[in-house]
């Protein structure tokens, strides 16, 4: 009797009325879409190679991921780097990022960008339209002729 009575208060709360509460469904994070790859926006002239960065490019955690291009000319070696926007206004946002992080950051107006040193390093950034640009491991003189040259290629 203990039995059919403790089947039928097992089918009757099977029977309830009250809903049950849905095991949760963990979140996905959404993961921005991979950068793809730029290298034909970059300058050949003393190119050596390129790689594409998933994120945080330029070891800065404003900037997306981008192309990392390398280059040489003589005794001097250099990069140039390039990361899409989601837009024009963003691009801006992570100029005026990048002002903050360098030591010594000096707005170039003639281009607009910003020339200081990232770690003893030199680098020139700048923006045109929803990209983000630079040229690290030149002087100042120097990284603002490559830039021109860069911005160029740009569209």
């Amino acid at each position: 009797m203990r039995t059919l009575l403790a089947v039928a208060v097992f089918a009757l709360a099977a029977c309830s009325s009250e809903p049950r509460a849905a095991a949760p469904v963990p979140a996905k994070k959404s993961e921005a879409p991979k950068p793809a790859d730029e290298t034909r926006r970059f300058p050949k002239a003393n190119f050596v190679d390129s790689k594409v960065v998933d994120r945080e490019l330029m070891g800065k955690a404003f900037m997306p991921g981008g192309t990392l291009a390398s280059y040489k000319k003589g005794a001097s070696e250099f990069e140039l780097f390039l990361a899409k926007a989601p837009s024009a206004n963003d691009a801006a946002i992570a100029l005026s990022d990048w002002q903050k992080a360098l030591s010594g950051a000096k707005l170039v107006p003639s281009f607009g960008g910003y020339f200081g040193q990232d770690g003893g390093r030199p680098v020139f950034v700048f923006s045109k339209g929803s990209w983000i640009a630079g040229v690290a491991g030149l002087s100042e003189k120097e990284a603002d002729a490559v830039a021109r040259t860069f911005a160029g290629l740009l569209n």
